[in-house]
């Protein structure tokens, strides 16, 4: 296994395959790096080096009990970067991981980024307020805080439908991509994925949006049960100066799961381009 240890002491689990410009990955709440294992391969035979890491308190990384922030997030990953000493960076980031990546290029700068990836991610603000009457209302964020505590196991297992889009009409239904999905969240730590659901949910990244400075890919499914398109990647686009907004049509929130060659295809030619 391949660690770095954070300056908090956090030992951060990641997955280093491949040659050349690095791509770095952040998974999705409750998930790990291994979400991301189509990108990887895809990626590290068409010549880049494929990195992902679990983030704390999820997956192989260290159960954290305190700082389970969006902050220490983008933190950790800049971190990961830097240990790595990697440049010319392509950041991809799924849903909560592209609120990590968002955070980490506002806080953090963008002198080691090429480029960004921001698929099914929660950006600008998934939660429902004054300001945005169309987001998510606050009880919905407590069912789920509530159903992970109660019983985590039947939750993340009945989530694969609404997520992966398995209940709609003529969908094909993978148990293996399920009982994966399910894997992957019982890996991590219960307080920590708890704690997550706040940072996904109540952060506002309307500010660190409009500071991202390189060229941006926002992919988002328009049937996206999970994170709305309408109170996320519709909005993201118009504040990411150079942003490129792609809409699949019908998709869910794991697209790049069930959509995994067309994903591939679309960001190695965002990457090219």
């Amino acid at each position: 296994m391949s660690t770095i240890t954070t300056r908090q002491g956090v030992e951060i689990f990641y997955k280093d395959w491949g040659h050349g410009q690095p791509i770095v990955f952040s998974h999705g709440w409750p998930l790990s790096a291994d979400a991301w294992d189509g990108q990887m391969v895809f990626f590290g035979q068409n010549g880049f080096r494929v990195i992902a890491h679990d983030r704390r308190g999820h997956g192989r990384s260290t159960q954290t009990w305190d700082d389970n922030t969006m902050d220490r997030y983008a933190d950790d990953l800049s971190e990961l970067i830097e240990q790595l000493d990697l440049h010319d960076v392509i950041l991809v980031g799924h849903s909560t991981g592209g609120g990590e990546v968002t955070r980490y290029l506002s806080r953090h700068g963008t002198a080691r980024v090429a480029k960004a990836v921001l698929v099914g991610a929660v950006p600008p603000l998934m939660l429902k307020t004054d300001a945005n009457p169309d987001g998510v209302p606050l009880a919905v964020f407590d069912g789920i805080r509530n159903s992970t505590f109660d019983n985590r196991a039947q939750f993340f297992e009945d989530l694969t439908i609404p997520f992966y889009g398995y209940n709609r009409d003529g969908a094909t239904v993978s148990e293996g991509i399920r009982r994966s999905f399910w894997l992957m969240g019982m890996q991590g730590g219960l307080k920590p994925q708890i704690d997550s659901i706040k940072q996904f949910s109540e952060i506002d990244f309307t500010e660190d949006l409009k500071r991202i400075d390189v060229p941006t890919l926002i992919v988002h499914g328009d049937d996206d049960q999970i994170v709305p398109i309408g109170t996320s990647a519709l909005l993201s686009a118009k504040l990411v100066p150079n942003a490129t907004l792609k809409i699949y049509p019908g998709a869910s929130h794991g697209l790049a799961q069930i959509q995994q060659d067309r994903f591939n295809a679309d960001v190695l030619a965002f990457i090219q381009g």
